[in-house]
């Protein structure tokens, strides 16, 4: 970057090399600059430096001479602590993988854990570090979407592979809400102006179509995309049907702040075969979920800054234990809001803030019996819980640490929250990072009141609480890089359902008292933009569990303890690219095999067995053109994330992508 100083105090930017401009958060005071990218934001966690932030997913990338602009470090929605996070997947450099689906794109991470019940993402559950699916808070831009009835459905949000920029790995949040850790997913257009075609078709009359564009102004960008998915199914009843809307605006009032906006919606039907009972095929379920949410952040002179945020998901969902014969109705309302203020002073900077989560449901089974109906709904329950908390982080030369002290509100009683961090970077490249903090998660609506021929409910239940502790060590250069991290987490009140033949041999909602979990994690790899290699990764992750229970389990014990990915990606002739990525996975526990279909009073207990997966995708790509054929499971391994429930063999797809834009 070419400077010219005016004066002493105002610096002057001539020349913009898309490089990171996260520096200038840095300057802490205002920066003239003569050509810079348009509709521009920051969206920063506030816990960590200025330099090591990310532009926001709504910057554009366009260049261009404009009239002198001041740059201000814009954040979004506060978090109560988070020092570091975790790079789960990001769109530049994961183009050419074999990713249509976030499910597919998770599933070679070793931190996240990720359990399917049918193909191409149709329904599953996210699991980070050893714990359920239950234990995951979800965010999208920000915002919390976590559903309060089943962790089933948290990340069924409406939005493809296609508009997501990036998801990243969040841990170190106490207070309620991500037990075991939160996955943060960000969208954003591909460019400021342009309009993107794809169509796909393949096995199992597999259709995807996409549709998605943006335009942007100087103050202004609106990003929307629309979907359809769907396939007449790979065996009996996993045909499924699935249509998402979505769509963001943003815009920069001047001294008014800045305003992120977001609305979507998800339309899915699908055959269930053995989804939530293995020996019964006929199962189906349609979902229906909207969401909407507005963000508002603004500085307040060099030391002040606020935001406030709200965002709402509502979610309807229809389960037939015969397809065709309704059996449960749920209609879920989940409300979240968030309120902050930073001040910056000589000796770091302090954050104080507080967020508020309402969750209603009605429900034909779930929550407490109401006198008179609501049409179909024959229960209703709702809840009120809060986190307040106060924060402190400050950076010296090579060092950072945060803390921070809380409280949170349930209808369970109040809990305080704690958090504490360091980070140190004692060479170029090299990083060290530690924390401590206390988390937890509410018993939810499904565990607390669901009942069936087959389970049995449980009005007792706790919070799930634990204390954790994680370290890490990263390195990267010249393209080269590793990472080392270990975590331990002492849980207490762990809720599961737990397979009891003195109950009858049904399904129980119970708590154990203890159940540690230690990990460990490693990832190393190469990655260029240039040349034949680019890109070879290779990573492992091992957990264990203190608690040892014969009994099956559905959560608890069929965690993942070993898990090994390798990844390489080739570009042997210009504009060709070849990605092969393969899964090792060894999942602890066992599981109730049905020998007979449909009858239920037969079971054999069998262990899991080791899978791996391989995947690929072959692509020809132009500056508007993009042709692609594609496999999963290529060896047509048989295999199941979730006891007896099969997953598809070989699926083959091929298709085209059409962009026109400028930047």
């Amino acid at each position: 970057m070419k400077t010219q100083s005016l004066s002493a105090a105002t610096p002057r930017f001539r020349r913009w090399s898309r490089k990171s401009w996260s520096v200038f958060a840095s300057f802490h005071r205002t920066v003239s600059i003569g050509v810079l990218s348009v509709s521009m934001s920051l969206v920063l966690f506030p816990s960590q430096s200025a330099s090591a932030q990310k532009a926001d997913t709504t910057s554009s990338i366009r260049t261009q001479r404009i009239r002198e602009v001041s740059i201000r470090g814009k954040q979004s929605v506060a978090m109560r602590n988070a020092l570091t996070t975790t790079p789960l997947f990001d769109r530049k450099a994961d183009a050419a993988a074999p990713f249509r689906t976030l499910e597919a794109a998770l599933r070679l991470q070793p931190a996240i854990d990720i359990r399917e019940r049918g193909g191409k993402g149709t329904q599953a559950d996210i699991s980070i570090r050893g714990g359920s699916f239950d234990q995951t808070m979800i965010l999208l831009n920000g915002i919390d979407f976590t559903d309060a009835r089943t962790g089933h459905q948290s990340h069924s949000l409406p939005i493809d592979m296609e508009a997501v920029s990036s998801v990243e790995l969040i841990d170190g949040l106490p207070g309620v809400g991500a037990y075991a850790g939160a996955v943060h997913i960000r969208t954003a257009p591909l460019m400021p102006t342009y309009l993107r075609l794809e169509g796909t078709g393949g096995s199992h009359g597999y259709a995807y179509g996409n549709l998605s564009g943006a335009v942007s102004g100087e103050r202004i960008s609106l990003f929307a995309a629309a979907s359809m998915r769907r396939s007449d199914g790979y065996r009996h009843n996993t045909d499924f049907d699935t249509y998402n809307a979505y769509a963001r605006l943003t815009a920069d009032a001047r001294r008014g702040g800045l305003f992120d906006i977001q609305v979507g919606y998800q339309d899915r039907e699908f055959g269930s075969n053995g989804f939530y009972a293995a020996y019964n095929p006929d199962q189906w379920e349609h979902t229906s979920t909207a969401i909407a949410s507005l963000r508002w952040t603004n500085d307040f002179g060099r030391r002040f800054s606020t935001g406030a945020s709200v965002g709402y998901r509502k979610n309807f969902d229809r389960y037939d234990w015969q397809r065709g014969t309704p059996m449960n109705r749920h209609n879920t309302d989940n409300v979240s809001a968030r309120l902050w203020t930073d001040f910056k002073w000589g000796h770091g900077t302090t954050t104080l803030g507080g967020d508020y989560a309402y969750n209603h449901i009605y429900s034909t089974n779930l929550g407490e019996k109401m006198p008179h109906p609501v049409g179909d709904y024959l229960c209703e329950k709702d809840r009120h819980t809060g986190n307040l908390w106060v924060r402190h982080g400050v950076n010296f030369r090579k060092f950072e640490a945060s803390a921070s002290i809380g409280a949170a509100f349930t209808p369970y009683g109040n809990k305080a929250s704690w958090n504490f961090a360091v980070g140190y970077l004692p060479v170029e490249g090299l990083r060290i990072d530690a924390g401590v903090w206390r988390s937890m998660r509410l018993p939810t609506f499904t565990d607390l009141y669901y009942t069936s021929p087959a389970q049995i409910n449980n009005l007792d239940l706790v919070p799930e609480r634990a204390t954790n502790v994680r370290l890490g060590i990263r390195y990267s250069r010249n393209g080269w890089f590793t990472s080392l991290d270990g975590y331990f987490r002492a849980g207490r009140n762990i809720i599961d359902w737990v397979w009891r033949e003195d109950l009858g041999n049904k399904w129980h909602s119970e708590q154990s008292n203890r159940l540690n979990t230690f990990g460990v994690e490693w990832t190393g790899g190469y990655r260029s933009s240039r040349g034949v290699l680019r890109t070879a990764t290779l990573s492992y992750a091992y957990t264990t569990t203190s608690r040892h229970n014969s009994l099956p389990s559905q959560n608890a014990m069929d965690y993942l303890r070993h898990k090994a990915v390798a990844q390489i990606e080739f570009s042997p002739l210009r504009r060709v690219t070849l990605s092969v990525t393969g899964t090792l996975s060894d999942r602890n526990g066992n599981y109730a095999f049905y020998p007979v279909v449909g009858n239920a009073s037969q079971s054999i207990l069998r262990p899991f067995k080791a899978t791996f997966l391989v995947d690929a995708r072959l692509q020809w790509a132009s500056e508007k053109w993009c042709f692609y054929v594609e496999g999963t499971n290529l060896t047509d391994r048989r295999h199941f994330d979730l006891g007896g429930i099969i997953l598809p063999g070989a699926w083959i797809s091929g298709g085209v992508v059409f962009t026109i834009g400028r930047n």
